[in-house]
């Protein structure tokens, strides 16, 4: 399998990301996955002045992200896995994309979220969302950097 890692930072590819999660990992590849940034020329250009010298990013809709895992376009690399919500995740699953394991990182806060802790905020429907994602089989864990205590991501949501 190519993906390596996959996880949920509304930053999508920032310090923590490119800097700490990337060389740690050992991947060759970040590829953003979702359906609005792909079609912003600014986003995407943010994106590829913070992804590492030396590693190639890819910013695709769930359609085309799906497809190309499915086709096996990736089996040479590690790919890094980076999507703002969990729905975007599930959505891959659907389509038939297997993933190894969830890292949920950075998820913002607004006025309809509920604080789980200092970095990460859902809504109802992201609570609902993992709940498919963990009975779908999928591992979900919470750490904010690599050297962080692995927590199990659905243990913080489970009184929600």
């Amino acid at each position: 399998m190519a993906i390596t890692a996959v996880r949920i930072d509304g930053r999508l590819v920032h310090g923590q990301v490119a800097n700490l999660w990337t060389p740690s990992l050992g991947v060759t590849r970040i590829m953003v996955v979702d359906n609005q940034v792909v079609d912003s020329a600014v986003e995407k250009a943010g994106l590829r002045m913070a992804t590492p010298a030396g590693t190639k990013l890819s910013v695709l809709s769930v359609d085309k992200a799906a497809e190309h895992i499915l086709a096996g376009r990736y089996a040479s690399q590690k790919l890094f896995l980076v999507v703002k919500k969990p729905e975007t995740l599930l959505a891959l699953v659907e389509k038939g994309v297997e993933l190894p394991e969830i890292n949920v990182g950075n998820m913002s806060q607004t006025d309809e979220t509920k604080h789980i802790n200092k970095s990460i905020n859902v809504t109802d429907h992201d609570i609902e969302v993992f709940k498919e994602l963990d009975a779908k089989g999928i591992r979900i864990t919470n750490r904010m950097v690599p050297g962080d205590k692995v927590n199990d991501f659905m243990e913080l949501i489970k009184d929600l």
